[in-house]
């Protein structure tokens, strides 16, 4: 299988390339490294424009992938990689085609620059494929790092209780299998939005401990169903805070993890869109995300 990386050269960023080599080393995957160029206009224009800038447009390919080179020489000297250019309009569009071409079976992603180090920032290309890809496509966080030699370390499933993220821990148990690394499942609620109270003094506790008991059997029973998981090994959990950053801080976090998101399930089918909740979870995340259809 292959995964399919998205760098944007001249950047100083190699995060999108380290998190597509610890999962396609975690998962035994070949690495495709894809940098898009402006496209050459399609007609000839006046002075010979038009191949001054295809001219342009291809020295600058080159030098992505020549960049591209030495950052897989020095950070997966071990994978089977490719580094390439291809022109075209649209950044995302022409990355998923790319994907489409090769058969990916997932995209790598670096974070967009605009937000807080150590989080995942959605770039506007990352946001158009996650609105819009067929396959699973991974976000690292801004500023991500990983050793020479990483392989991803455990997998969390964000879990909401309902059919669609019954299927989404499936994916997560086959994912973790593949990768033979542990699964954890959490649940992220935010108090006054996911649990409704009367506004009786007292009652929003109860309601919300209340709350928490049945997704933690939700969880249970959903773990207790995936076929060749030993429930014991699965550790369970439920954070709750008054707000998605005080319901983040109840969680702890070790290196090289990541985190797996479904898409919304009002999505078209095998298509990827963010509902609200997702959304919310996956800007949050201080970890690598991967939204899976």
């Amino acid at each position: 299988m292959t995964i399919l990386v998205g760098f944007a050269p001249h950047k100083d960023d190699s995060s999108a390339i380290e998190l597509g080599a610890t999962l396609a080393r975690s998962r035994g995957d070949d690495l495709l490294v894809v940098s898009v160029v402006p496209a050459p206009w399609p007609t000839p224009l006046p002075g010979g424009a038009d191949k001054e800038f295809a001219s342009w447009s291809r020295e600058r390919g080159e030098a992505a992938v020549a960049e591209a080179e030495q950052l897989l020489a020095q950070h997966c000297p071990d994978l089977d990689t490719e580094a390439t250019w291809v022109t075209g309009r649209s950044v995302p569009s022409t990355l998923w085609s790319r994907a489409r071409e090769a058969k990916a079976s997932l995209i790598a992603l670096g974070s967009g620059n605009n937000g807080p180090w150590g989080q995942v920032v959605v770039s506007t290309t990352a946001d158009w494929l996650l609105h819009t890809a067929e396959v699973p496509v991974a976000v690292g966080t801004r500023g991500y790092r990983a050793d020479p030699d990483s392989r991803v370390s455990r997998v969390t499933c964000a879990f909401r209780g309902d059919d669609a993220s019954r299927r989404v821990l499936r994916q997560t148990a086959h994912l973790c299998s593949d990768m033979g690394v542990p699964m954890r499942v959490v649940t992220f609620a935010v108090q006054g939005r996911s649990m409704h109270t009367a506004g009786v003094s007292g009652a929003e506790e109860m309601v919300a401990d209340r709350w928490v008991e049945q997704v933690g059997a939700a969880q249970a029973h959903a773990v207790e169903g995936l076929t060749g998981v030993d429930p014991e090994t699965v550790e369970q959990l439920v954070a709750a805070g008054r707000d998605w950053t005080s319901a983040f801080r109840r969680v702890d976090w070790i290196a090289d993890e990541v985190l797996v998101v479904g898409s919304s399930v009002s999505s078209p089918v095998t298509r990827l869109f963010l509902g609200h909740a997702a959304t919310k979870i996956v800007r949050q995340s201080p970890t690598p995300v991967i939204v899976v259809p």
